[in-house]
């Protein structure tokens, strides 16, 4: 495998100061999540990233420095998994991750490198949550519906459904699935997620946080602010009247509220492709990295 990162030495006072740094950052985006955790509030758009992925944010406070970085003095990280000594330190051992999880491995960056360079899509208008609330009487989020129900069900009438991620498709309702543009699978779907797909970028903190001590810590709250970033662009052009929580709607139904979309879409799919491409470089995946097709299905990792 082809070695992407020239090693380099972090002395103590450095990879802590990182490390604190780290973890103040991730403390701050989770703040608000955890002071309604605690008092036992919902929030109907930011606490889809700890429900959805059933991420905690304990899990966004631990920071790694990722393959090619040895830690110095750092005897309390030799017994963490996927550690190993270096020298008089400490450092990522890629290799035995990728051996030990190969499979898993492989599935996530098959799945990210053909996202990578595949032409981006911005047809969709994120008419996926509307599409999950189709002639169902009970909808997915106790919020009210900003067209009523007939008028939710007009919008899913008068436009072509494009969507091209399982797991949006998955929660179509029965009379929304047949009228995708083609049927969708966990089978085929790394050929067909795309990065024009908002739920596709939101998925790169997912395989972040499932590559582990891979991606440095950096990129992973990088993933994260993408993934609130882009639910709160979902959440804005869905069917959902989320005034009364400080959320302005995009009319997606209306050709103004379409090229808004679009235009924020295309912004966050750049980022996406971005943080895809660090993801790679990170774990070691060049482009002649070999992938190969053994890989679990993407709902087993």
């Amino acid at each position: 495998m082809t070695a992407l990162l020239v090693d380099t030495v972090l002395g103590r006072d450095e990879w802590t100061a990182e490390a604190e740094a780290h973890a103040a950052r991730a403390d701050a985006l989770t703040a608000e999540h955890r002071a309604r955790a605690s008092r036992a509030q919902k929030h109907p758009v930011e606490d889809f990233l700890f429900t959805y992925y059933s991420y905690k944010p304990a899990i966004l406070r631990r920071w790694h420095p990722g393959p090619g970085v040895v830690l110095d003095d750092a005897d309390e990280r030799a017994g963490w998994r996927w550690y190993r000594r270096e020298g008089s330190g400490v450092r990522v051992d890629a290799e035995a991750f990728r051996t030990e999880r190969g499979s898993l491995y492989r599935g996530i960056v098959n799945l990210l490198r053909a996202t990578l360079h595949r032409p981006a899509q911005f047809g969709c208008f994120g008419l996926h949550e509307w599409a999950m609330a189709y002639r169902v009487d009970e909808v997915r989020h106790d919020v009210p519906l900003r067209l009523g129900r007939d008028g939710t069900d007009a919008v899913v009438d008068a436009h072509d459904l494009r969507c091209s991620h399982f797991d949006a498709f998955r929660f179509f309702t029965p009379d929304a699935v047949p009228r995708n543009r083609e049927p969708l699978s966990r089978e085929t779907q790394t050929d067909r997620e795309q990065p024009g797909c908002l739920h596709a970028g939101m998925d790169v903190y997912k395989w972040a946080v499932k590559l582990g001590p891979l991606v440095p810590g950096r990129l992973l709250l990088d993933a994260f602010e993408l993934a609130r970033d882009i639910r709160t662009l979902d959440m804005e052009a869905s069917p959902y009247d989320l005034r009364d929580w400080g959320y302005s709607p995009v009319a997606i139904e209306t050709a103004e509220g379409k090229a808004q979309y679009v235009a924020r879409q295309r912004a966050l799919s750049d980022r996406a492709q971005g943080l895809r491409r660090a993801v790679l470089t990170s774990v070691g995946a060049t482009d002649d990295t070999p992938g190969g097709a053994d890989f679990l299905p993407l709902d087993r990792v």
